[in-house]
């Protein structure tokens, strides 16, 4: 069991592999890379959020100077509807197609109607400007209500709701209703001593990636394609452009490139298709790179949600009943994480006696796109802030309330299954013991707890282990790295071979030299492709016992693997050295040939991660400012594999999440054109808006993983919304549940008081 291993170099902090690339410039991303004779290329967007496209003419543009070719959706196939499967967000492949490139319809500002490729980019911005687009302009509809009023316009003229009791027989703007529950709901508000009822609003965030999305698709003969990206998933975007292009998936080879941050924003589609059949056209490279500006307008952020919550409480806290009706933007297509949100949203208690009802709802907004545990933090934003209410109006201390009905190993999901080993209650015991918890806090300050839950995935993933001929390792994978993973799949190739990590060096590499795996996603890469990894190297040290056997001339029963070198058993009569792993490799070529050790699997036992977060921060009752003063994030992470990563996560997540409950929204027009696309004015947390983000890491080990991991990279950001409101609820001294906490919010709040 992981419990009882004795670690060589798993739980160290070795140096990222790929820092110094990075801090000196030498990493290359999308936007950088380079081809002989290559294009640039530009998007034509529309000027309104929803409009028939009547007419185009691309006559004006094509004579532009530099004009090599022009795209409008008329170039593209059409696209049958399917199910996209193993990505992060899902969705339909007919509606992909449709926000790649609008198809009689612009259903959001920004949405992309024509693309060129041009000499420079400077002339292909110059030419779209040119190509004339007539619309007839219809009434965009912006917000959840607005969407689900009778008679609102309609943004499919073709779509009806799906998941109702009886089937739909009108279109509207609901795509889906998600509905579960349990037990006795009247008797358990029946039994309540208390209950809590609010409606609780989240805004439309950005994921905040530095790097704007960036691509150059290359059409080579024969219909073959490459593309060169940066992405989340190079098998993913490979998959998703073939079906875009109604092209083989085998006919189309990506390449990834760094990638400068995603968060679940890059795990889609939007540049490739179009830079690929611009170079078909052009017959030459085009590259394509987004502006901040379009990246905000035109890409997925997470969604807006509204989530009407109920529950009930006995005295001594327990929870009787809960209930809740969850809508979430899915902006112009369905597909908002409503689902994961359903799954989340009572996941860290025992609830008996539950309701919970999902609403999938379209809204003239770009396609809502993944941003970490994609529809968890909204939904736990809800429950933890009625949790820490009830806990003030009962008397209980937050973190006890929530002891007494946390989920325990053996406990069933409200989603379903049992829990294995879990950190639940070894997160709240240890926030409760935790120097910030016992600390006094300063005069005017609130504290706000809130516990963080992503199930988290494993899906399907492959990995090569090259033994070279001085011993050294390479490690062959398909996963971007983003979170470190480069240097987790080493440290267990390491630990695994029982070699030094300095001699093992990982490549992420592209769709026609890796064995195929999922997106860079739902935390499930230092899981699944880190179990191909060691079973890769699990292959190679079998085949060294084996070698070892035959030059021995003993059974392999009778050899045994041990300190990165084949020993033979102790008691057993062969008079040899140990082989280690540089002998073994150095004698390829007279045993049997090279050592490559390959697994590809479909990995289960993905173990759901838990967090505590603890808030202190300070409202300026005069102008509304909060200043968070200080934040502690614990988690969860099975086995940290390299503990400095594992804490990154933890202050980039609480980094995030703060962000997201008291700046960052997307804020439109009456017209539906959203008014602070860029950095300037959608306001992300800077160094000098945070304290130091304190972490401690809890290691419950899974059993589904052989060194007990399980991910860390999605749960981070679910707790900080609810722990900064709680926070600022207590210091403001009147309940807010409406985000972002910005000091008009906050100004509102109080004189309502």
């Amino acid at each position: 069991m992981s419990e009882a291993m004795d670690f060589r170099v798993i739980g160290t902090r070795p140096v990222r592999p790929d820092g110094v690339d990075k801090v000196t410039g030498r990493a290359s991303f999308g936007a950088d890379f380079s081809l002989p004779g290559m294009l640039e290329g530009a998007v034509l967007r529309s000027p309104h959020a929803h409009a028939r496209i009547k007419r185009i003419d691309v006559t004006a543009a094509l004579g532009a100077p530099g004009v090599k070719a022009i795209v409008t959706a008329e170039d593209f196939p059409s696209v049958a509807a399917g199910a996209i499967e193993g990505g992060e967000g899902g969705g339909d492949f007919a509606d992909l197609a449709g926000n790649v490139i609008a198809r009689g319809k612009v259903r959001y500002h920004g949405h992309a109607v024509a693309a060129v490729a041009a000499q420079t980019r400077a002339q292909a911005l110059a030419a779209a400007a040119l190509i004339e687009v007539e619309y007839e302009s219809l009434p965009p509809v912006l917000s959840l209500d607005a969407a689900l009023a009778d008679n609102a316009p309609l943004i499919d003229e073709a779509l009806k709701t799906k998941g109702l009791a009886e089937p739909a027989t009108t279109a509207s703007n609901l795509a889906s209703v998600i509905e579960m529950g349990g037990g006795d709901l009247a008797a358990g508000f029946a039994e309540a001593d208390l209950v809590i009822e609010r409606r609780y609003q989240t805004p439309t965030v950005h994921q905040g990636y530095i790097e704007p999305h960036a691509c150059v698709g290359r059409w080579v003969q024969d219909d073959q394609a490459m593309l060169w990206c940066s992405t989340q998933g190079a098998f993913d975007v490979r998959s998703m452009t073939a079906k875009v292009l109604g092209q083989p998936v085998g006919a189309l080879k990506v390449i990834p490139s760094e990638i400068g941050g995603g968060f679940g924003g890059k795990t889609t589609i939007y540049l490739e298709p179009l830079s690929l059949i611009l170079s078909k056209k052009s017959g030459r490279p085009v590259r394509m790179v987004m502006s901040r500006e379009e990246v905000f307008r035109a890409t997925g952020p997470a969604s807006a949600a509204r989530l009407d919550l109920r529950m009930g409480f006995a005295k001594d806290g327990r929870i009787t009943a809960a209930e809740v009706t969850m809508a979430y933007e899915a902006g112009a297509f369905p597909g908002s994480p409503v689902g994961p949100g359903t799954m989340c949203v009572f996941a860290p208690y025992r609830i008996a006696n539950f309701r919970i009802k999902g609403l999938d709802v379209l809204v003239n907004k770009p396609k809502a796109a993944a941003y970490r545990a994609p529809g968890a933090p909204q939904a736990l934003f809800a429950t933890e802030s009625a949790l820490d209410e009830a806990a003030e109006k009962l008397g209980l201390d937050p973190i006890e309330l929530r002891l007494r009905n946390a989920v325990e190993e053996g406990d069933a999901a409200i989603y379903g299954p049992k829990f294995g080993p879990i950190g639940m209650r070894a997160c709240l015991e240890a926030a409760a013991k935790h120097p910030h918890y016992l600390r006094a806090k300063e005069a005017g300050v609130g504290r706000g707890v809130a516990v963080g839950f992503w199930f988290n995935v494993g899906l399907q993933s492959s990995a090569e282990v090259h033994i070279n001929e001085d011993g050294t390792v390479t490690v062959i994978e398909g996963n971007p790295d983003i979170g470190g993973s480069r240097a987790s799949m080493a440290l267990m190739a390491a630990e695994t071979l029982g070699v030094p990590y300095e001699s093992v060096r990982v490549v992420v590499a592209d769709t026609e030299t890796a064995g195929f795996s999922n997106v860079t996603g739902g935390s499930r890469v230092t899981f699944a492709t880190g179990m191909a990894v060691v079973e890769a190297s699990k292959d190679i040290i079998a085949q060294c016992c084996s070698r070892a056997a035959a030059l021995w001339s003993t059974d392999q029963e009778m050899v045994e693997w041990r300190d990165g070198a084949v020993h033979p058993r102790p008691g057993v009569n062969v008079d040899a050295q140990p082989l280690s792993l540089k002998d073994l490799a150095g004698q390829a070529g007279r045993m049997g040939g090279p050592l490559l050790g390959k697994a590809s699997l479909n990995a289960k036992g993905a173990g759901p991660g838990f967090s505590v977060n603890l808030c202190d921060a300070l409202v300026d009752k005069e102008t509304g400012r909060v200043e968070v003063k200080a934040f502690t994030a614990i988690q969860d992470a099975g086995k940290a594999i390299h503990p400095s990563y594992v804490e990154g996560q933890l202050q980039g997540g609480a980094a995030q999440g703060i962000g997201w409950a008291l700046n960052e929204e997307y804020v439109y027009s009456a017209d539906g054109v959203m008014e602070n696309a860029g950095f300037l004015d959608y306001r992300v947390p800077v160094a000098s808006d945070l304290p130091m983000i304190e972490t401690q890491i809890i290691e419950v080990p899974n059993p589904g993983h052989p060194y007990g991991v399980r991910g860390v990279g999605e749960t981070p950001i679910v707790a900080p919304l609810a722990a900064v409101a709680n926070a600022v609820s207590a210091s403001a001294g009147v309940r807010l549940t409406e985000l972002p906490l910005s000091p008009p919010r906050v100004l509102a709040g109080l004189d309502q008081a």
